[in-house]
């Protein structure tokens, strides 16, 4: 018998993780334990919009069923819960039987289950660029081929689209898929107006591709206007044979702790991304179920989510008023009408990496806008979100940030740690 030779670890994985890339933002928590450390990085809801004790009412209701909540449930999720967002749908405009509802760990899960079935390696899928680094990140472990749309200050070009789909047919190609966040985007905080909303729409139902919709912001508006979801677009205009995929999450306007999501989509995709599911969790937590779900029988959620639009206006004026006052001279953007963040690009050529260095030894966190391209872009950019830091911390941190600008322009050497880089895109 000859003797044997340990197996050598890094042939075993799959080429796809092989040499994979993390999460850019995720990458950006070491920082977050620095102590004073001000963080305009995640996309965090700010937890004294919490409404904990209307929680704590929806979990106690949620164990005095403890047979329910603390067993399996069935993977398309609980009876109660879909009922409940079956009704938020219904007030959200949107039109749903039971059976094109699926209850996911996040949207987030719900778009991973989307690509694992309908993916294959080569496959081309259409993102707006700049787009959320998780969706992009999910895409290439797909082995997809990425194809980036340009976005302008409304969102989506579509008239961009339509050139390149145009051209694509004479050569034969489609797209498989679109990822959009329509309203209040992730990263740039842009809302789609009504006109490319139809013609996007129209561009996928013409062509044959999917469109997977998005929807965690579009509660958070700051005005009384209200723009219909591309997934209402849709059956209005060509019935229950549509093209939009509808995703939106409890985590933004109740608690991210939850991770409750869903997704609306016909039958037969339902069926087969609950298949995917079951290999992955089997059900998403009946105990987060049940509590979300008495959460929304009990009236209080409507009042959450004013209460947040009023706060993150707030927050978002109070952002871009600093950022006026402290660097309009070195940086542009527009401000949001809803959502959580803020899109800013440099005027002037500025190191993305001394600037990150030099934000970081100032005590204040962005993300560097790399991390949503799939190809690097050439100028600099960064998102802010405003949603988690008080108007306090806000005041301070646009302030560090302005120190850390000046110091990444000089010939300084930076302070503090010399380790520090940008996470990588």
């Amino acid at each position: 018998m000859t003797a044997s030779r340990p197996v050598g670890l890094e042939a075993l994985f799959t080429p796809a993780f092989a040499q994979p890339a993390g999460s850019p933002i995720r990458e950006l928590f070491p920082y977050l334990g620095r102590p004073g450390m001000i963080s305009f990085a995640g996309g965090y809801p700010s937890p004294s919009l919490f409404d904990v004790a209307g929680l704590q009412q929806a979990a106690a209701q949620a164990l005095g069923d403890a047979a329910a909540a603390l067993q399996y449930g069935p993977t398309e999720g609980q009876p109660l819960l879909r009922e409940a967002l079956l009704e938020l749908c219904t007030q959200r405009g949107l039109a749903a039987r039971p059976a094109e509802l699926l209850v996911t760990t996040g949207s987030q899960q719900a778009f991973d289950l989307l690509v694992r079935v309908l993916v294959q390696p080569g496959d081309t899928v259409l993102v707006e660029a700049p787009a959320y680094p998780a969706a992009l990140q999910a895409l290439r472990l797909a082995g997809a081929r990425i194809a980036e749309l340009p976005m302008d200050g409304d969102g989506l070009r579509t008239d961009t689209l339509a050139e390149r789909l145009a051209q694509w047919a004479t050569e034969g190609r489609r797209p498989k898929l679109l990822y959009t966040v329509p309203s209040f985007s992730n990263p740039r905080g842009s809302l789609l107006p009504l006109e490319r909303r139809r013609q996007l729409v129209a561009l996928a139902q013409a062509y044959g591709f999917l469109v997977i919709e998005d929807d965690p912001y579009g509660e958070l508006r700051f005005s009384d206007e209200v723009l219909p979801t591309l997934h209402r677009l849709g059956h209005d205009a060509f019935g229950a044979d549509h093209p939009v995929v509808y995703l939106s999450s409890l985590s933004k306007t109740v608690a991210p702790a939850l991770r409750v999501g869903w997704m609306l989509a016909p039958e037969a995709l339902v069926r087969r991304c609950a298949i995917a599911k079951q290999t992955v969790d089997l059900c998403t937590s009946p105990l987060a179920q049940l509590v979300a779900a008495h959460y929304l029988r009990s009236g209080r959620y409507p009042a959450t989510v004013a209460a947040a639009r009023t706060e993150y206006r707030a927050r978002a004026l109070a952002m871009a008023d600093a950022l006026s006052a402290r660097l309009g001279d070195r940086l542009q953007w527009q401000r949001p009408a809803g959502g959580m963040f803020l899109w800013l690009q440099a005027t002037a050529a500025v190191d993305a990496q001394r600037l990150f260095a030099a934000a970081v030894a100032q005590g204040v966190l962005f993300v560097p806008g790399a991390a949503f391209f799939q190809s690097p872009p050439a100028d600099l950019a960064l998102r802010l979100s405003f949603a988690a830091p008080d108007l306090a911390q806000i005041q301070e941190g646009v302030a560090r940030l302005a120190r850390a600008f000046e110091l990444a322009a000089s010939a300084e050497p930076l302070p503090g740690p010399t380790a520090v880089t940008a996470p990588a895109a």
